[in-house]
Order: structure tokens, then C-alpha cells, then sequence
């Protein structure tokens, strides 16, 4: 039988990640784009019918068709809005217009929901028909997947899991409101925390250097990643509880930290959560890193072939 393939391509707000992926989920071809000087709406869309075309090309022809995920809310195909670092974007029907560009099969959808399909098929939620996946970085982005299916809620409006509220009038959070998960839990959050400990005094600082100063156990570090690690174990403790997922899936850069940071959220989670929602979940760090997108960009667009596999 001849291989087939499918093109996943993950839109960010500065850089467009495109390959080539087999059913597998080999990637045959990888290429990133910037969009740094890519200014309007209609440049964005004249860049992705050149990147499927040309993805189309290399690969014989043989494409079942093209995922795409996309910052934002994104309903049956039509990007209704909300990607705030891209230029237009509201309600505009992307599928159609690529559908009759390119003449390929198209399929869109929010950009969390494309990493989380693509950690299912490929990556650490394989062999799970029920999943809650998070990426905490900048914000905090989620996704459900309820038997074997991605959910949105009515019209795909919903599972907006960093803007559960955790506190009434609490920290203000970018989306307008207050008290939100990711106000207190993304790795904003935990820099901000971390420089007003410190006064002011390390503008420069990153994640990456807070979580290396907390495993030399420099005291300001080991608390603000208690308070980080508290409210991490509070939101995901909450989707439990609702939803009882065969796994939760922590993506985003920290969770990269080491083995300790999937532990130490553990072990603050089985305190809170109730036993009987957590006895059949375990919490584990993402596998495909900033692939993932992609790869499920790519698997949407096998879905069909997929997903039975998967039962």
C-alpha cells in the first residue's frame, strides 16, 4: 500500500512550525517559519497556502490532508478570534479559503487542542481515552479529551482551563478577569513572584534560572516554587475532581525541569484531591515538546484512519 501522508502546521504568534508526517508519526520533513515580518492578515494566509503547497509537492501528492492549529477560538473551520499576536483573524472562514487555494482537505482548530490531540496519538497520553492536558508557560493553555475525542464545549468556546478561577477578586489575569489558575500558576506568574521577593533586583531572570536556583536550594527560590507548586496542585486537583482523566499531561518548558517537578505536583495533588476521582490518574510530563502541536496538527488530519486504531 503506498504511504500516505498528512501536514500538520502549528500557527504561534512569531513563528509557524510546519512537517510532514507519516500515520506513524514520523516526521519526513520539519520547517519552521518566522512571521516576525509577516504584517498582515492576508500575508499569514498567503504563507501557509504556499507552505501546504509546497509540503504538498515534496510529498508526491500523497497527502490524506492538512491540520492546522491556530491561536484563538476556532469553530467548524472559521477563526472567530482571539489570536491577539496575529493580525485580523475574526471570523474569517481559513478552511474555505485554503480548502480552494491549495484544494487539499483542511482542518483547524485551537492551538492547545492540536498539542493535546497530538500527546494522545503520539505522545504520553497514548493508549488513554480520557485526558486532561495543560501547557504552562507565558499563560497556562489546556485541553480535554473525553473519550478518545477532543471537547470544546458548544461552538468550541469552552475548556479555557487556565482561566478557572481559583480566587474570587484575585490576581488580575491578561484575559480581563481576576483570580484566574494562570494568574497564579504560569511561569509569569512565578518570575513576578520571584522578583518582588528579590525587590526589583533580578529584572533578568527566567524559569529556567529560578528552578536552577531552587535545586541548589537558595531560599527564595525554594519559595516561590512551593507557592508555584501549591497552586499548580490546586487547579489540577479541580480537573480531577470533575473529571476523573486517566491522565493529566503537564506540558511547557518547566515541566521539562527534571522528574521532580511531575513528583513534587503529585504528591501535593493526592493530599487534596478526592481518593475515588484520582484512583485511576496519574500525572505525567508532555513527551513530543514543542512538536507536539504539529504531530497533532498532523493526527486530526489522519483522524479518520486513527482513531479506530485507537479503541
Amino acid at each position: 500500500m503506498k504511504q500516505t501522508y498528512a501536514i500538520g502546521i502549528d500557527v504561534g504568534g512569531s513563528s509557524l512550525k510546519c512537517g510532514i508526517v507519516s500515520s506513524a508519526g514520523d516526521i519526513v520533513h520539519y520547517s519552521l517559519r518566522s512571521l516576525d515580518n509577516v504584517k498582515t492578515e492576508a500575508a499569514v494566509i498567503g504563507l501557509i497556502a504556499n507552505v501546504i503547497r509546497n509540503c504538498t509537492l515534496m510529498a508526491g501528492g500523497a497527502v490524506s490532508g492538512v491540520g492546522i492549529g491556530f491561536p484563538g477560538i476556532v469553530d467548524d473551520n472559521v477563526i472567530i478570534g482571539g489570536a491577539d499576536n496575529l493580525p485580523g483573524f475574526k471570523n474569517l472562514p481559513l478552511g474555505t479559503i485554503l480548502e480552494k487555494d491549495t484544494r487539499n482537505r483542511i482542518y483547524i482548530d485551537n492551538d492547545a487542542n492540536m498539542m493535546a490531540f497530538g500527546e494522545l496519538v503520539y505522545g504520553a497520553g497514548r493508549n488513554c481515552s480520557d485526558m486532561v492536558f495543560l501547557t504552562v508557560g507565558t499563560g497556562i493553555g489546556g485541553a480535554l479529551v473525553i473519550n478518545n475525542k477532543l471537547y470544546g464545549g458548544y461552538k468550541n468556546r469552552g475548556t479555557e482551563l487556565g482561566h478557572v478561577i481559583l480566587q474570587r477578586n484575585g490576581v488580575p489575569c491578561s484575559c480581563g478577569a481576576k483570580g484566574c489558575f494562570e494568574a497564579y500558576a504560569s511561569v509569569t506568574a512565578l518570575i513576578n513572584d520571584y522578583r518582588i521577593i528579590k525587590n526589583g533586583k533580578m529584572l533578568d531572570v527566567n524559569g529556567k534560572i529560578i528552578v536552577e536556583q531552587y535545586l541548589q536550594n537558595e531560599k527564595d527560590a525554594l519559595s516561590v516554587m512551593d507557592r508555584h507548586f501549591d497552586y499548580m496542585a490546586t487547579g489540577i486537583a479541580g480537573f480531577i475532581n470533575v473529571f476523573s482523566p486517566q491522565k493529566i499531561v503537564v506540558g511547557g518548558g518547566i515541566s521539562e525541569a527534571g522528574d521532580f517537578y511531575i513528583r513534587e505536583i503529585e504528591s501535593r495533588v493526592k493530599q487534596i484531591a478526592m481518593p475515588a476521582t484520582m484512583e485511576n490518574t496519574t500525572i505525567v510530563a508532555a513527551a513530543l515538546g514543542n512538536k507536539a502541536g504539529m504531530l497533532g496538527c498532523a493526527a486530526r488530519a489522519f483522524e479518520a484512519d486513527i482513531i479506530p486504531q485507537m479503541q
